[in-house]
């Protein structure tokens, strides 16, 4: 089916809307595009009946390299929202419905008095108490989902999860540094055969409100039965980066590391601390590396800063630590004014 841009296509947003009992006949919805990620289109929709949220996954991700994947990932994420809603209700956003034939769906929109995590962490504003609460939402959903052949069965995404994060990060990765490929595909093998509870897959703190009833993840359309070791170590690396960016927060931002990681163990409690906390170790420095050197780099890094961070993410990668504290130690020192 050929893709239907529908914020620019009243006559379908205005079915849509309708279809939903969100719009009355006749009405002509008010559309504000809103800042969002680089996979999909994300609107404020103003109706008489309410403000909501419309998104729509895009073919073609808005990124400098070549990278498409099937729009029919929406599904993974509406599907994710409405599980984790029943595990940690407040921190998710509400589906209120969706359409198959644009591929888009209509969530509840959060207010004004919800900011974005990665403003705030880039401004400056590093409060541990979010990082805790973010840790524990990501182990509740995890404990609840694993080893649960529902969950694996209802989120059997290999494939997208593939095309959204292995491929991008670590395959591209792999092509730009062949003489890591070894490591970087071992890693890639053993994420992809690691399935022990619901991921979400993007958790990234541009993905993360914090509002008056604290953090809501939003974004989870890279959502599989997978490795719940790539969720932390993919918001942890967002730590590292911006520690790496504004070496003058590092104390802040090493201790929310610590903070979230400690929320989570706390509550993943369905295998050995030790066996999960290596696997995040070790995938860890190739996320960062993959920030610098895949298809999705980080825009906030100056030409120096990659330099600095590609290094030091080489160095751990090829060191291959197994604890957590061992990597921060090794952060710390490498960016500490």
């Amino acid at each position: 089916m050929a893709f239907v841009d529908i914020a620019q296509t009243p006559a379908e947003l205005q079915r849509v809307f309708r279809a939903l009992g969100l719009a009355r006949a006749g009405e002509t919805p008010r559309v504000t595009a809103l800042a969002g990620g680089v996979s999909s289109g994300i609107w404020r929709i103003d109706m008489a009946s309410g403000t909501y949220c419309l998104k729509q996954a895009l073919p073609q991700l808005k990124v400098a390299k070549v990278w498409q994947v099937p729009v029919e990932r929406v599904f993974a994420e509406i599907a994710w929202l409405r599980a984790a809603i029943d595990i940690v209700p407040g921190h998710v956003p509400r589906v209120l419905g969706q359409d198959d034939a644009t591929r888009c769906f209509v969530m509840e929109f959060l207010a004004g008095d919800h900011v974005n995590w990665k403003s705030e962490l880039l401004g400056g504003r590093v409060d541990a108490e979010v990082a805790r609460v973010v840790g524990d939402i990501i182990g509740r959903v995890h404990a609840a989902s694993a080893d649960s052949a529902d969950m694996a069965r209802r989120f059997a995404n290999d494939d997208n999860f593939h095309a959204l994060r292995l491929e991008p990060y670590l395959l591209e990765t792999a092509r730009v540094h062949p003489a890591l490929a070894p490591r970087l595909h071992a890693l890639v093998t053993r994420t992809q055969n690691t399935r022990r509870a619901l991921v979400h897959g993007d958790l990234s703190p541009k993905n993360i409100l914090v509002g008056p009833r604290g953090p809501v993840l939003l974004d989870a359309e890279c959502a599989c039965y997978g490795d719940p070791a790539f969720d932390l170590a993919f918001c942890l690396n967002h730590l590292l980066l911006k520690a790496a960016w504004m070496p003058h927060a590092m104390p802040e931002l090493m201790a929310s590391f610590v903070t979230l990681t400690t929320a989570y163990f706390a509550q993943a409690g369905f295998e050995p601390a030790d066996l999960l906390e290596a696997r995040i170790a070790t995938l860890l420095p190739a996320l960062t590396l993959a920030r610098v050197d895949g298809k999705s780099p980080v825009e906030y890094l100056d030409r120096a800063a990659r330099l600095r961070v590609r290094a030091a993410a080489i160095a751990l990668l090829r060191r291959s630590p197994e604890c957590l504290a061992e990597l921060c130690r090794f952060w710390t020192e490498e960016f500490s004014p």
